[in-house]
């Protein structure tokens, strides 16, 4: 996998142009501004309907790829067999092919949901059916305060989507020294995170070489999410809630928010010293 992915252009078809109207003033010839695409994306195991996600329409096979992962019907990329996007009227539909016996468990544990761009739990009707990572974090060993710098002045480049719309989240994958390997946007903060899982796991890559940054808060899915792939440091621009906080130290996961450029706020966890000569 390169160690870092030049930003892409972001396709067509995941932007629309509106015009807009000044009050006060007639600007026949004003230029639009683009608009991100918000489809629905309905997640089929075998020939069973899962859920229907509201999301940006690219990295499909990441984000069903992570989604699976995440919400516990597979342990790795190896258990799914392949994946098909196919196109419908109104949004798409995306088939995944599960090895046989983890398809057999999925049908066992099958349940409704429908999903937002909001919520993350949408669909889970007792407190007893709350997705939970087991164990503790997994991940590379602490990093410096240096390398979440290093890594918050880069994310915006790897953001061709946001650039051009400026309503949608990111979730990027960094290395010790905070050096942006892999990043993926999308109209939903979890849809995002699942996204980049995926293309980590699709990538033959893991959790134990860096840390995860996202453009959102840090609520309990997220921090779920981080621990299910195994990071062991999550990063958010904006702050945690209660709960996202509880279940990190519980994980034993290193959880920084509030991250600005002038600095952030360790919750959880601690900091790797900083390497010699650099001074802080």
């Amino acid at each position: 996998m390169p160690r870092n992915e030049a930003p892409a252009q972001p396709p067509a078809s995941l932007a629309v142009t509106a015009r807009p109207l000044r009050f006060g003033t007639a600007e026949p010839g004003a230029r639009g501004i683009e608009v991100a695409v918000e489809t629905p994306i309905n997640i089929v195991y075998g020939t069973m309907p899962y859920a229907v996600m509201m999301a940006s329409p690219s990295d499909l096979e990441d984000f069903v790829t992570g989604f699976s992962l995440t919400e516990g019907i597979v342990r790795g990329a190896d258990e799914i067999r392949g994946i098909s996007v196919d196109p419908k009227d109104g949004g798409i539909a995306v088939t995944v092919e599960l090895a046989p016996g983890r398809f057999r468990e999925h049908l066992a544990r099958r349940r409704n949901l429908s999903g937002r761009t909001s919520c993350g739990l949408c669909g889970v009707e007792t407190i007893e059916e709350l997705p939970l990572a087991d164990g503790t974090a997994r991940g590379a060993d602490a990093v410096p305060a240096s390398a979440i710098e290093t890594a918050l002045a880069e994310l915006d480049q790897h953001q061709p989507l946001n650039q051009l719309t400026r309503a949608v989240h990111a979730a990027a994958w960094c290395d010790a020294r905070g050096r942006v390997v892999t990043v993926r946007e999308d109209v939903g903060r979890h849809n995002a995170l699942d996204k980049l899982i995926g293309a980590r796991l699709r990538a033959g890559a893991d959790a134990s070489d860096g840390f995860l940054l996202v453009t959102s808060r840090a609520s309990f899915e997220m921090v779920e999410k981080a621990a299910i792939f195994g990071a062991g440091m999550l990063v958010a621009i904006s702050a945690p809630t209660s709960l996202a906080i509880e279940r990190a130290a519980h994980l034993g996961l290193t959880l920084a928010a509030v991250a600005r450029r002038d600095g952030f706020i360790v919750f959880t966890g601690a900091l790797a010293p900083e390497p010699e000569g650099i001074a802080r």
